[in-house]
């Protein structure tokens, strides 16, 4: 499997309470599913990042598209392939 990056943009819509449980369910499921990695707001810029599992980019992006946030409008999203870098894979050296 490798890793993608969701980053999501806001749209002109206002988010309500319901979307964002919607939202939070789905990433739940996705926990789940053992596909999140982690997830979650900016702090010092519009939108979010959700870092998942998945087995090619079309995959990823049906994750994407799947996410209420997305299908219901309230976000837009790119997808970037992370090359994880860590003790195992001698930090990509």
């Amino acid at each position: 499997m490798k890793t993608f990056v969701i980053l999501l943009s806001n749209t002109d819509l206002e988010t309500d309470a319901n979307v964002i449980q919607k939202h939070i369910e789905y990433l739940k499921s996705l926990d789940d599913k053992g596909l999140l990695i982690l997830a979650g707001p900016f702090s010092d810029y519009p939108g979010g990042m959700v870092v998942i599992k998945a087995h090619h980019e079309e995959e990823a992006i049906q994750i994407a598209l799947s996410d209420p946030f997305v299908s219901q409008g309230y976000r837009t999203f790119e997808i970037r392939t992370l090359e994880v870098a860590n003790q195992q894979n001698n930090y990509l050296l």
